[in-house]
Order: C-alpha cells, then sequence, then structure tokens
C-alpha cells in the first residue's frame, strides 16, 4: 500500500514529538514554510504530536498515583504530610505553571508528572495542555515564517523565540485562572452581569411603557412610596409605616440623619443608653438598593468607622438574628379584596469550616460555588483571608441576604400557605398606598414563619424583585417569564391607580433621582 507523502510527514511529525517535542515543532514549521508540507497539515500534526505526548506522560503519572498510595515502600518514602503538601501546591499553582512549563526548557515533564501525580482534573488538564501547545506552536510558526523571508538561521529563530515565550507564559500566567474562573462563572446566568442579563427587561420595560403611554407609570404601583419603591424611596419611613400597621413584626429602626460625625456618633449613644438599640445592631443607608452599605456593627468604634464612610443618611436598625430569612413578594390590585404571593426566596447564607491546614482564601477557591465569586467574598474578608481557619470553625461568608452579596437563593415556595397569604395580606392592607414589592423576613423555624412569628426587616417597593428566579435549578427562560410578569403587574397596578386620577412624574424627575442615588451609592462600603 502507497502512503501518501504528505501523511507520511504528518505521522512523522507526531511519532517526532515523542523523541523531542521542539524538534518536531521546528521541523513542522520548516516544512510548512518551504512549502514541502502543507501548512494546516503541518500545524495540526505539530499540535497533536506534542498534545499526544502530553497526554500520555499525565495517564502514566495518574496510573502510577493509584498504585503508589497501596505500596508500602512508597508510603516509608515519602511522608503523608509531604504528599498533602505537595497537592496543596499543586491545587494553587498548577494550572498556571502547566501552561508556562510550555515555553521553560526543563520544566515540561516535572509539572505535567506533578499534574498527573496529584489529581489534576483530566478535563483541566487537557484544555490547558492544548492551549499551551497550540500557543507554542503558532509561536514557532509565525517566527520560523518571518525568518525564512528575511533569510534567518533556525537557530537564530529559536534564540528569539525562547524568551519571548517565556514572557508570553508569565503574562498567560497571570491572567488563564481567571479565564477558566470567568468561563466557570458565566456558565451560569445567575452570575451574568446586571448589564447584560437585564436587556431583554429594559426592552419589555419599553414595550409596555408604549402600550400604557408613559415611561414613568411604575412609579403609581405604590402612591405611598417616593418614585413608587422604584428609585430614591426612603427605608425609614417605609419602616416606621410598617410598624404602624404591625407593631411586633418590625425590626425597629432609627434614622441618623447626615451631619457631624460628632452629632451622629453621640445620636447611637443616646440610643444604646436608652435601650432603644443593643449590641449587635445593623447600619445602612436610607436610600439603597441590593444590599449595598448592609453592616452589622459590634462596638461604637466600628459604627463610628461606618459614619465617616457614609456622609448620607443612615438607618440604625435592631439585628434579627433570624437565623432564617426568605423574600416574599407580594401584590394586589386597588380596589380587590385580597393579594396574592406571587414568589417566595428561600434565603441560604454560604459558610465555610475550617479543617486548620488551610486558610480563608484557599476554602473559598476549594469550594465550588463559592469560588465562582470568591472576589466578593475575599474583599469582604480582606483582612483575614491569610490566616489558617481552625479545624471545625465555621465562618458565615455573606450576612446581608441579597444575591449581589453572595447570598444564595433558593424556591421557597413550598413555605407558601394561606395562614401566611393572609398574614401578609392583612399587613399589606394597613400600609397605606402600597400595592407591590417584596417584603425581607427573617424567622428561627418554618412553624413559626407559617404561624406568623416572624421579623420584617425590610419592605422595598416596585424595582425589588421575585428573587427566587436566581435558583440555580430556574431556567433562564422561566426566570425572564417571572420577571416579564412581575413588570406586566406593575404598569397594569399604575394603570388602575392613574384611573383613579393619579399621575406619574416626568421622567426627568426619576432621572435625576437615579444620578443623585448613583451619586451616594458610590461611597456605600461593601455589604457584610
Amino acid at each position: 500500500m502507497e502512503i501518501d507523502p504528505q501523511l507520511g510527514l504528518a505521522l512523522v511529525i507526531i511519532t517526532g514529538s515523542f523523541v523531542s517535542e521542539d524538534a518536531a515543532v521546528l521541523s513542522a514549521a520548516t516544512l510548512a514554510t518551504t512549502r514541502l508540507l502543507d501548512a494546516r497539515l503541518a500545524f495540526v500534526s505539530a499540535i497533536a504530536g506534542v498534545s499526544l505526548g502530553d497526554y500520555g506522560l499525565f495517564l502514566i503519572a495518574r496510573l502510577a498515583s493509584t498504585g503508589a498510595v497501596r505500596w508500602n515502600w512508597s508510603r516509608r518514602l515519602i511522608s503523608s504530610d509531604a504528599v498533602a503538601a505537595c497537592k496543596s501546591w499543586c491545587e494553587r499553582n498548577a494550572r498556571s505553571s502547566l501552561f508556562v512549563s510550555r515555553a521553560i526548557p526543563g520544566t515540561r515533564l516535572p509539572v505535567t508528572l506533578a499534574c498527573g501525580l496529584f489529581g489534576m482534573p483530566a478535563s483541566q488538564f487537557v484544555l490547558i495542555s492544548l492551549a499551551g501547545a497550540t500557543a507554542w506552536v503558532l509561536l514557532t510558526f509565525a517566527l520560523v515564517s518571518h525568518s525564512h523571508s528575511a533569510g534567518e538561521m533556525p537557530w537564530v529563530i529559536f534564540g528569539i523565540a525562547l524568551p519571548a515565550s517565556i514572557v508570553v507564559g508569565r503574562v498567560v500566567r497571570r491572567f488563564v485562572p481567571t479565564v477558566i474562573q470567568a468561563a466557570r462563572r458565566y456558565r451560569r446566568w445567575e452570575f451574568w452581569p446586571a448589564w447584560i442579563f437585564y436587556i431583554p427587561v429594559a426592552f419589555m420595560y419599553a414595550w409596555l411603557a408604549v402600550r400604557y403611554r408613559s415611561l414613568a407609570l411604575p412609579t403609581l404601583a405604590n402612591p405611598g412610596q417616593l418614585n413608587g419603591g422604584l428609585v430614591g424611596e426612603s427605608k425609614v419611613q417605609i419602616l416606621q409605616e410598617l410598624t404602624a400597621a404591625a407593631p411586633a413584626q418590625v425590626a425597629e429602626a432609627f434614622l441618623i440623619p447626615a451631619g457631624m460625625l460628632r452629632d451622629r456618633c453621640a445620636h447611637i449613644s443616646e440610643l444604646l443608653e436608652t435601650d432603644k438599640l443593643a449590641f449587635p445592631f445593623v447600619l445602612k443607608p436610607n436610600i439603597g438598593q441590593r444590599g449595598a452599605g448592609f453592616h452589622v456593627v459590634h462596638d461604637l468604634d466600628d459604627a463610628e468607622r461606618y459614619l465617616e464612610r457614609v456622609a448620607a443618611d443612615v438607618i440604625a436598625q435592631r439585628f434579627s438574628p433570624g437565623p432564617c430569612e426568605v423574600g416574599i413578594f407580594y401584590f394586589r390590585f386597588p380596589g380587590d379584596a385580597r393579594g396574592e404571593i406571587l414568589a417566595i426566596t428561600d434565603k441560604v447564607f454560604p459558610a465555610i469550616t475550617g479543617d486548620g491546614r488551610s486558610t480563608l482564601q484557599e476554602l473559598i477557591l476549594a469550594d465550588e460555588r463559592a469560588s465562582l465569586i470568591a472576589d466578593t467574598y475575599l474583599r469582604r474578608f480582606s483582612r483575614e483571608h491569610s490566616a489558617i481557619v481552625p479545624a471545625g470553625t465555621r465562618i458565615k461568608l455573606v450576612e446581608a441576604g441579597n444575591h449581589c452579596q453572595g447570598c444564595i437563593f433558593a424556591d421557597g415556595m413550598h413555605l407558601y400557605s394561606e395562614e401566611l397569604r393572609n398574614v401578609f395580606d392583612g399587613i399589606s392592607q394597613s400600609i397605606p398606598g402600597f400595592y407591590i414589592g417584596r417584603y425581607d423576613v427573617r424567622y428561627s423555624s418554618v412553624t413559626d414563619l407559617q404561624a406568623g412569628r416572624f421579623t420584617i426587616i425590610e419592605l422595598n417597593g416596585c424595582a425589588s424583585e421575585a428573587t427566587s428566579i436566581y435558583d440555580s435549578r430556574t431556567s433562564l427562560r422561566d426566570a425572564y417569564r417571572v420577571l416579564y410578569r412581575q413588570w406586566s403587574l406593575v404598569f397594569a397596578i399604575g394603570d388602575s391607580n392613574r384611573s383613579r386620577g393619579l399621575r406619574p412624574p416626568r421622567p426627568l424627575s426619576l432621572w435625576t433621582a437615579w444620578r443623585e442615588y448613583a451619586r451616594m451609592s458610590a461611597a456605600y462600603p461593601l455589604a457584610d
């Protein structure tokens, strides 16, 4: 059987890479440049040879690691602590080292073997190894092609390629883990940036504005709140109205107005002395969204540091330990005898448990879900993330019940009952001018919640969401379906109030309120 010369050369490159990868890649590049071998076939065969060689070494190391744990002589030769230390190093550095090793002579073999021995996932190895091989072959081909036209010798080419590839490798070492992390994160829509996720919602808002002939109609959904709760509403005013409607079920809150730091601290001291407040308590901006600036205060120095940072009006609120929290999205049309619960969000506060060996940062990065929003958690624990967490110590990663702050949201409609609906319907109908929005509620047990023994910590207006959509089991289509219905309800309730003679503000005033909120919120600290 006669072998095609082109395929024969390709096979030589692939098998030759098992002897010397660099020589095989260089040969493929020069064959392509001189047109003795099709450039595409040369490129693919070079990558295939390099990759197959790497996978073979990886598999050998993986099989050896499986047997080594059973061999007595290997256990006597290498201590379990040494194995644990190597494994820990590998988990932290293997991905970037694997990519960089492609450009550093002498490091490729040990790094590849380490990846196999210490348990790097095969899919991850294949992806990084393939990326490194592709970059290396591409660089070699480009340099050979360039020097061919300039009449330079191959050894000159390598003199340029080697340092260049080292520089490229170091750059990639910095960014590859970030790229992999971003790919894992954006595979799940719940972590998409808001400016991407809300584009379809903005189109729906625009369509509803055309249909109802008003851009600002949502401001009439809750006439009792400034702008209907769309932007700029006062939290303390809403909480005071709630307290009047259900005094036993609301976390008491006090306004600390903007002003001199000394006067504001004295105000808090007075609240503490008169037992209206006790440690710990919560400080948060009076005008805020998505848990921005939420902070649990444990002493006066802590409170002073917060007030130095936030010059705007803030709220001091009694802390409700829970430990459970739900978000209950309620709506009622004006004139209707009863309202409905559209959605219930079951909020889960993630935590990690120390093992006595790993730092807080290592534990966060090792957790499958926490690692996806590690930046948020690590900023929150910027002072502690390098410390070893004692074995058995449990650290709560977030205190604020907000998804963007790191809280986990799940569908909580299994908590629904007619008694629960009746309780929130009764409270809602006692609040002047409230028709649609979300209650944030803390409670100690399901029995207490359904019996009406809970504490309301916040009530949000028409801009709030049925946040159960962020359940990881919810499809993107179902999430938009809920949001479209929610905004349809907001516009329909606003239209109903308009038919009763109310008139929405001008859109320009909403824009002004939004700009003012954006200016203030820029100074809000990261939430707890």
